[in-house]
């Protein structure tokens, strides 16, 4: 009964150990929440948007391996990035992605051009990695409050921001290396 009892013990911990992940991940999503300019509305919203937006490429392009294409919403906002083979084909993307219901605007930044190799998209995961890095410890800059998304070395920034932060935000990402280009899609806030 007692050697019973001690292999419990390393079971209960390891299960408790998975609870403590659970809680501060959902500590740090409602950390991230109370900064978010948008309502907890609009950001669960937002994940719904993006979903029904991957959805309905997939369902135009049918697993096309000459695509590569994402859709990023923020504030009922859709940004797609990526690389089409046909003029057609962006066409029916940002057709399909118009009739996502709650998509307020689109701005439609694919390419015509064949995927990005594998070596492109992880530089562009680092050029993330390390703008989100600098804005992290930039001193009175929230970086909660700008999604950073790079596509191809062109960075496309979009939040719920004041004026003086767009200026920090670009300024920070046009000085990270690889950086071809920075895209503002921003909303200000009234100062």
């Amino acid at each position: 009964m007692h050697k019973i009892k001690l292999l419990c013990i390393p079971i209960v911990l390891g299960l408790l150990q998975g609870c403590a992940a659970v809680v501060a991940g959902g500590a740090a999503s409602s950390v991230m929440m109370a900064q978010d300019r948008r309502t907890p509305g609009t950001i669960v919203e937002d994940k719904s948007i993006q979903l029904k937006c991957t959805r309905a490429i997939h369902d135009v392009t049918e697993e096309d391996p000459n695509v590569h294409v994402a859709a990023v919403s923020y504030n009922n906002r859709v940004l797609l990035v990526g690389q089409v083979p046909t003029r057609k084909m962006r066409s029916d993307i940002e057709d399909a992605v118009k009739r996502v219901a709650k998509v307020k605007q689109l701005h439609n930044e694919i390419q015509l051009n064949s995927p990005t190799p594998l070596l492109t998209r992880s530089k562009d995961s680092w050029i993330t990695t390390k703008i989100k890095g600098e804005m992290a410890v930039t001193q009175d800059f929230n970086p909660t409050r700008v999604k950073v998304v790079t596509e191809d070395g062109i960075v496309y920034l979009l939040g719920l921001i004041k004026k003086e932060e767009e200026f920090v935000a670009v300024d920070i990402a046009r000085h990270v290396k690889g950086v071809k280009k920075v895209v503002k899609i921003f909303e200000y806030e009234k100062a």
